[in-house]
């Protein structure tokens, strides 16, 4: 039985230098909880004579990845480097050398998950991913281990802390989109190109993550409906607080007679609903199980030392299963064919933004219209415009398929009254 265990870190940015900090000051501890000392010994970066906040032996620091993969003294592979086929290309290879592996990244975990966790399993070896959803909350270990027993119906999360930020600062404080994406950039919330978070593309990832884990089935990227936020207006968010609702990216999974969906949209939240609450770049995951009804999950979404705990834990749990012989012994493959929901069994309430001719019979048209589609009105707000001749209307419907919704979306471009749909918006909640 080891009495070190050796880690080999690829990559030493802001999450890597974590890990190391939290190893090198956490020693006792760790040796307590795993019966071992533990130590970074090789390391993957890109100027071995760049200064750190770490001491780290330069005899440890390497250019080269198969320098740390290839290395016989360690045991367990961290990777926090980033990137998805070379990076793929690694751990495959790291397998392979009947090493461990922990990661923090979601992109290459939600397109290739499967596939690496099949290549652990065949090589005894762990693979562990907490850390690629939702940084320091254990969002995966609460799924895998604490709510294993149940059946998980329902996730929905606020994954993305870029987009929650704009989206409180726009809330809170009536700034315009374009102001607090500025604000988020200067604070290092989002990069200088956010695509990937305003799109919902970064969320996109971690619900697919999570699907796949909840569900036990082999949820793709692409199976996940996305839709991001730089459309959402300044007139969406004052109307929606005037019905009692908050704007939020949410992502969405829900489990029903054996069909999956998973998306990630704008969605207005009843004011009263629990993730209403979370604001400025902190995540939270609300999880609904058929026995044990509903939980949620809340904390810092992103950071170095967030995001590191998540991966230190996770190397407990590696060492540990080291420690009892048990190693890629967890390790399961998903339980259920695929089955995606049809659009006839997609169900949900909708937030819709209308420009209207504001004339007699015009509302009498959109009722026939909506009627017609199996859609009926739970709120209604109508609203004169500065262009004569043209109201708002603004409809909040009760639940149904998505289907009919896009049927009437169809339909709706013929009639006459209608200028235009401004905006249309999954709804979750009563409101006011």
């Amino acid at each position: 039985m080891k009495d070190n265990v050796k880690v080999g870190l690829l990559g030493l940015g802001t999450v890597g230098t974590g890990v190391v900090k939290m190893v090198q000051d956490h020693q006792e501890q760790l040796a307590h909880r795993v019966g071992c000392s533990v130590d970074v010994t090789k390391v993957l970066v890109k100027n071995v004579d760049k200064k750190r906040e770490v001491e780290l032996p330069k005899e440890a620091l390497t250019l080269d990845p198969y320098d740390v993969i290839n290395d016989p003294d360690v045991d367990v592979i961290v990777e926090v480097m980033g990137g998805i086929d070379e990076t793929k290309k690694l751990l495959l290879a790291a397998f392979h050398q009947k090493k461990h592996v922990v990661t923090a990244n979601k992109d290459l975990v939600a397109l290739y998950g499967s596939e690496l966790l099949k290549a652990a399993s065949e090589n005894g070896c762990d693979f562990y991913y907490e850390a690629s959803v939702a940084g320091g909350i254990p969002i995966i270990r609460g799924l895998a281990d604490g709510l294993a027993s149940d059946k998980i119906r329902t996730m929905m999360g606020i994954v993305n802390g870029t987009t929650n930020f704009i989206l409180t600062k726009m809330n809170k404080e009536g700034m315009s989109y374009e102001t607090a994406l500025k604000e988020a950039q200067d604070l290092g919330f989002a990069e200088a190109d956010p695509t990937s978070d305003v799109e919902g593309l970064d969320a996109a990832r971690k619900m697919a993550i999570l699907a796949r884990l909840a569900f036990s089935m082999d949820i793709e990227l692409e199976d996940v409906n996305v839709d991001g936020i730089s459309n959402v207006s300044d007139s969406d968010l004052k109307h929606g607080q005037t019905l009692g609702y908050t704007m939020k990216l949410i992502g969405y999974a829900d489990q029903q007679n054996g069909g999956a969906e998973v998306s990630v949209q704008p969605t207005f939240l009843s004011n009263d609903h629990p993730l209403a609450a979370v604001n400025d770049e902190y995540n939270a995951v609300y999880v609904y199980g058929e026995a044990v009804g509903e939980t949620m999950f809340y904390g810092p979404g992103a950071g170095g030392l967030p995001t590191a705990t998540s991966i230190v834990s996770d190397l407990v749990a590696v060492i540990t299963n080291m420690r009892l012989g048990v190693n890629g012994k967890s390790i399961t493959v998903p339980q259920f064919e695929k089955q995606l929901k049809t659009p006839e069994e997609k169900f949900a309430k909708h937030f819709i933004r209308l420009h209207v001719r504001d004339e007699v019979g015009a509302f009498s048209e959109l009722t026939k219209l909506f009627s017609s589609n199996g859609i009926s009105f739970e709120k209604i707000l109508q609203l004169p415009l500065e262009e004569e001749g043209v109201a708002e209307i603004v409809i909040v419907t009760h639940k149904a398929s998505m289907k009919n919704y896009t049927q009437m979306q169809e339909q709706i471009k013929d009639l006459a009254v209608v200028h235009s749909i401004e905006s249309f918006y999954r709804v979750e909640g009563e409101g006011a």
